[in-house]
Order: structure tokens, then C-alpha cells, then sequence
């Protein structure tokens, strides 16, 4: 009988997400074997030798790539330090997963997509949110049909606190240079939900009203116009002040409205008819292993089926303009729209 060999992964950056999320989804594929892990913080490489098992732990990541040369590497460091470490991944001939944001700036990007095709490699970012069953449940009802052309779509993401708060999670959330802020922790996940929805269409202008804590050097407070190429125009609203957390959408057709509350979806016709079209997410917590689970199934078949898939496209795509999106949001300081050319 063969004997299947399994595709060599890294976790560089073992934090909360990377131990509470991306192992344990890892840990659903049969096929991957994670066994290496790198952290310049000795604390995160003592977690991985308690998580798993025989794991070999670095401190420098060149040193990893050169003593270990896996087929990919999965990155979930803080943002700042994504550019670096995808770049270095991929001149070492490793396919390339990486946690939201795939990078901070539109030249970072453009520079590690050519490279990444340069190096026939997979880059892909970890867009997880297209997992959540209820977002699934709005794409496969505008699939259908049943909502028609979409002419609005607002999301908001209302939290009393950044993530993590009072460990280090928040410490890079809320510090421009650790590449920090709202929109890069939520509306990263904001922006590629509405280009997804929306069938793969970018915005093309943007408008933003930011607020930042005293004292702090990153905002805390993001409100988002969009306008898309179809008509269509986007509204999001993202908050760190909250009085509660609420993540909420609402999704406007030619034939139906959306409205997602949480877990819950109902979808009402122009004729006044309710459809609830919510499906049970599976038992989880904040960190949504199981939806990383699902991207992970995504990346690996995407290893398979090369740098040029459909999937690996549409993924780049989405990255490329949130990022654009958000470098230009970071940049209004006027009344009027502002022009973005995503493509």
C-alpha cells in the first residue's frame, strides 16, 4: 500500500490566533503535518511544545526556512511584520497562507504578488468570514437569485473593546506601527465580505470618517462609503466605543432585502413574504477554528491546483482591494469622494 506523503507546514507567529485557531483547524486535515513553529517570544514557543507534539520551535525565521524547508508557511505575526516574513517564505520556495491583513501598503502587495508568481507559489490571505454560516447562507440566497441585483449593503461591526484587550493581542490592534487599527483588524474582513457578496466586484470610491483614542495613534472609530462599479453602494460602520458587541448586514436587492443579526438570517421579498434562511453554526469560540478549518481545506486544494487557480485569483483579488481601500480610507482628509483605482 502507498504511503501518502503529507504536505510540510510552519506556523510562524503562535499567538492566540495562530494556537487557538489556526492549529486546531490545521488539525482537521489529514494530509497537512504541522510540526514546526517559529516566535521570537519565548512564551508562545513554550505553548507550541506544550500543543504538539514533537514540534521543533525556531526563534528566527530564516533560520526555520533554512533547517526546515516546508512546503508552506502559515503566518499569523502581528501585520507589521507580514510583508517581511511572506516575502522571506516565498524566496525560500514556500507556498504562503497568511492571517488578514495580507499586507499594509498597495506597493508591499504588488511586490509580493510578482514574487509569489515569479516563484510559482500560492499566496493567499486568510479570508475565514466567508465561512461563517450565516454569511454562506447570504451568498448561496443572492446565488440563487432570490434577492436580485444588489443595490446596498452595510455592515457594521460594533465591539465595547478591540480584541484581546489586557494581553497582547490588543497591544497590536491598537498601535499604527505594529500595523494596528480598526480597519485593518475588521475592516479588512468587511471589505472582502462585500466584494465577495457582490460576486467579485471592487469598489472603485471611498469615503471615511476616523476616529482615534487619546493618546493613541491608531483609530478606534471607522465609517465607511463605498461606491461600486454596478451602482451598487456600500456603508460600514466599525467601532471599538461600542455600548455592546453587534455584528449585523444588511443586504438590499432588486427582489428581497437580507438582514443578518448575528447568527440569524432572514431574507423578505418585495411581496412581504419571511424567509428565515439561518444555519447553526457549529460549536466554536472566538477564534473560529472551524471556519479556519474551512480556508485551510481551501489552501490545500489550492497547493494542488497551483498559483494560477481560480481560487488563489479571486483571493488576491479581494486582498488587493481591501487594501487599496484601506490605504485610501487612511488617506481622506476632505469633504469629497476619493477616487481608487483597485485594478
Amino acid at each position: 500500500m502507498a504511503t501518502v506523503t503529507k504536505i510540510r507546514g510552519a506556523i510562524s507567529g503562535f499567538g492566540e490566533v495562530g494556537a487557538r485557531a489556526h492549529l486546531p483547524g490545521w488539525r482537521t486535515r489529514e494530509n497537512i503535518n504541522i510540526s514546526v513553529v517559529h516566535d521570537p517570544i519565548s512564551e508562545r514557543r513554550h505553548e507550541a511544545i506544550r500543543l504538539i507534539k514533537s514540534v521543533r520551535v525556531y526563534d528566527d525565521l530564516g533560520l526555520m526556512l533554512d533547517g526546515e524547508s516546508p512546503d508552506f508557511v502559515d503566518i499569523a505575526s502581528p501585520p507589521a511584520y507580514h510583508a517581511e516574513s511572506v516575502r522571506a517564505a516565498l524566496e525560500a520556495g514556500a507556498h504562503v497562507l497568511v492571517e488578514k491583513p495580507l499586507c499594509l501598503t498597495l506597493r508591499e502587495f504588488d511586490e509580493l504578488a510578482a514574487l509569489a508568481a515569479e516563484k510559482s507559489r500560492v499566496l493567499m490571505c486568510v479570508h475565514n468570514w466567508k465561512y461563517a454560516p450565516a454569511y454562506a447562507a447570504a451568498r448561496r440566497a443572492i446565488e440563487s437569485g432570490r434577492v436580485g441585483a444588489i443595490r446596498f449593503i452595510s455592515i457594521d461591526r460594533l465591539r465595547v473593546e478591540p480584541a484581546g484587550a489586557g494581553g497582547s493581542g490588543a497591544k497590536w490592534r491598537g498601535s499604527a506601527s505594529s500595523g494596528g487599527g480598526i480597519l485593518i483588524d475588521h475592516g479588512w474582513h468587511i471589505l472582502y465580505l462585500m466584494q465577495w457578496l457582490l460576486g467579485g466586484e471592487a469598489p472603485s470610491e471611498v469615503s471615511a470618517y476616523l476616529e482615534t483614542a487619546a493618546g493613541g495613534d491608531a483609530e478606534n472609530v471607522a465609517d465607511l462609503r463605498l461606491a461600486f462599479p454596478s451602482g451598487c453602494v456600500g456603508r460600514a460602520h466599525l467601532s471599538w466605543r461600542a455600548a455592546v458587541r453587534r455584528t449585523s448586514a444588511v443586504i438590499s436587492g432588486e427582489r428581497a432585502l437580507l438582514e443578518i443579526e448575528s447568527d440569524r438570517v432572514t431574507l423578505t421579498s418585495r411581496n412581504g413574504s419571511v424567509a428565515d434562511l439561518s444555519v447553526a453554526d457549529v460549536a466554536d469560540d472566538s477564534y473560529h477554528s472551524a471556519w479556519f478549518g474551512a480556508m485551510a481545506v481551501e489552501f490545500e486544494r489550492a497547493i494542488v491546483d497551483g498559483p494560477d487557480s481560480r481560487a488563489v485569483r479571486d483571493n488576491l483579488a479581494e486582498a488587493r482591494a481591501a487594501v487599496a481601500a484601506i490605504e485610501a480610507a487612511r488617506s481622506f482628509t476632505g469633504s469629497n469622494r476619493m477616487s481608487i483605482k483597485i485594478f
